[in-house]
């Protein structure tokens, strides 16, 4: 099949490389014309493990194209995907749906012959029909299907997620398109992935209510860390024994700074809006939102305590991990980009090392930037992991100890044994965990 994919973001170019790879043909588009050269060029504009492999083999293989001219392939196209942005609105927090619209009215005006226009952004419930109105508008005598395909993409697992989903998740009632999405993903039939058919608002309202409930999860756990610290538990063992209830599970039950990145911040907040706009607002997601932006202001104060107790004046503290997680270089809504701030507040001065976090170089000012986790520690009083990057989980500790000037280790991320640490003579930190 042919297929457009307006957007090269994170979830465009990973899943036009993917569908790719499922052997259908995809032109990439973008406004960005240097995005576009790079990619062109073989270069890739994000850091996802496997994505310059795939890329560069299906666009070997004349399978993945990419070009900032839209009307050639969207006139080919049997499926056209939104992927485009959809950040918060500045003000109300709803989600800017600007990008959606332009490329909407972009495509009411290139499309030949029935064509299914799907919907790959995160978008609130109604969008659907808002794309709907616009190809009435623009191009009433179009044969088009709007279409709700929602993503599901981890950042660092995101060519896994893609191929080997847990579900996915179409929103029609249109039966050519639901002809058209089974051919899409026909690949993940063979190997049953489940694919569930609903209704567009549905499909919708399932993105979000997803990513509300597992922000929530691990804000439950967060909260859960901080009692445990108050009345003397191990939060990584309350964390396994309801884990292993199975109506439960244990994932997204590790306490850490809070949650960050490009969609639960942002799509919290757009469904707190939504849910109030609609009359029903959603209590527990609004706490959630209020309560994960106070924890990491909070982590700060953890760092301080670590050191002195009072202020961090004429100290040196050292910080391994700044994107949001691993294996990934998004910084956005970073805990770190809270935590930094908050200890140069209170007086430190702060070094840094992260293995991909090229952004934060423009987003943290008066850092100290070094090239490994070994510079980071030198001459610090306290060292702080903010990320857990599976490099920071085997370091040489004895080495670490003789470079700082204290063997002060915060552990944001619960990756070492208490007794491990201790036993190097290290004071040692972490979340939820009580001191010996």
């Amino acid at each position: 099949m042919h297929v457009a994919m307006i957007g090269t973001g994170y979830v465009g170019l990973v899943s036009g490389a993917c569908f790719a790879d499922f052997g259908h043909i995809v032109t990439c588009i973008d406004k960005d014309a240097g995005k576009i050269e790079r990619l062109q060029a073989g270069g890739i504009p994000i850091y996802e493990p496997g994505l310059d492999v795939l890329v560069a083999n299906n666009v070997k293989a004349g399978r993945l194209f990419f070009t900032t001219e839209a009307a050639e392939a969207v006139k080919a196209a049997d499926a056209v995907f939104i992927a485009v942005g959809t950040p918060s609105r500045r003000g109300d927090g709803h989600a800017d749906l600007s990008y959606v619209h332009a490329a909407a009215e972009e495509i009411a005006g290139l499309v030949e012959g029935f064509t299914v226009v799907v919907t790959k952004s995160t978008v609130p419930v109604g969008t659907g029909d808002e794309i709907e109105a616009i190809f009435k508008r623009v191009r009433p005598d179009a044969d088009v299907a709007v279409v709700s395909n929602p993503e599901f993409l981890r950042e660092g697992a995101a060519i896994e997620d893609f191929k080997r989903p847990d579900r996915v998740v179409v929103g029609t009632d249109d039966e050519r398109a639901r002809a058209v999405m089974r051919e899409l993903y026909r690949p993940l039939y063979l190997n049953e992935t489940p694919i569930q058919f609903t209704g567009r608002r549905t499909s919708e309202l399932i993105k979000y209510a997803g990513n509300a409930f597992l922000a929530m999860k691990i804000t439950f756990i967060n909260e859960i860390a901080d009692l445990c610290e108050a009345v003397g538990a191990d939060v990584q063992q309350v964390a396994r024994g309801i884990g292993l209830d199975g109506r439960i599970g244990s994932k997204f039950l590790n306490a850490g700074p809070g949650y960050g990145g490009s969609c639960f911040p942002k799509d919290t907040l757009a469904l707190v809006r939504t849910a109030r706009d609609a009359g029903s607002p959603v209590e527990l997601i609004e706490t959630t939102v209020r309560v994960n932006d106070a924890r990491k202001k909070a982590m700060a104060r953890k760092v301080i305590t670590a050191v002195n107790g009072e202020s961090l004046s004429g100290k040196t503290i050292g910080v391994l991990g700044l994107t949001f997680k691993p294996n990934t270089d998004d910084m956005r809504d970073a805990p770190s980009l809270d935590i930094v701030p908050a200890l140069q507040a209170a007086g430190a001065q702060v070094q840094a090392f992260d293995p991909e976090g090229h952004e934060a170089r423009h987003m943290l000012k008066d850092v100290e930037f070094k090239d490994d986790p070994y510079a980071a520690a030198e001459g610090a009083d306290a060292l702080v992991i903010i990320t857990e990057w599976d490099q920071f989980r085997a370091l040489d500790l004895d080495r670490i100890k003789l470079l700082m000037n204290k063997p002060v280790l915060v552990d944001l991320r619960n990756i070492y044994k208490p007794d491990d640490v201790r036993r190097l003579g290290f004071a040692y930190t972490s979340i939820g965990r009580v001191a010996a």
